[in-house]
């Protein structure tokens, strides 16, 4: 059985037919997260850095509400639309983890939802 879960508080809404999260035999699969501003709806303004910043938080506010850390994620995916942002993104997002080192694919993609600079999204186990 899978369960649909939206109306994640201070993370972004699905901006399309999908879930914010679906679990499944003990795991959650996270749609993917762009920059969005939860509060506004609307891509925050910056470069990788602050889109990336931004990303982490929304990815943070999911966690937190089904009490979850970074050290219960299994995997995580990361599109970017420039990998020459590789560096800059996996310094952030090492700080992010605080630690833990789940699996990880990096990709460089062609365009991203709302011609954002970076998309994650990341599978975790449901405790």
């Amino acid at each position: 059985m899978v369960d649909e879960i939206s109306g994640i508080a201070g993370a972004p809404g699905a901006i399309g037919p999908y879930s914010q999260v679906t679990r499944a035999q003990g795991l959650l699969f996270v749609s993917g997260q762009v920059p969005i501003v939860p509060e506004t709806g609307s891509l925050i303004e910056g470069d990788i850095e602050a889109q990336a910043k931004q990303v982490m938080k929304n990815l943070s506010a999911v966690l937190t509400h089904f009490g979850l850390e970074c050290r219960d994620i299994c995997k995580t995916t990361i599109l970017l639309k420039d990998l020459e942002h590789f560096g800059t993104v996996n310094a952030i997002y090492e700080q992010w983890l605080d630690g833990a080192k789940p699996a990880r694919a990096t990709f460089q993609v062609v365009r991203l939802p709302l011609d954002a600079l970076i998309e994650i999204e990341m599978t975790v186990e449901d405790r």
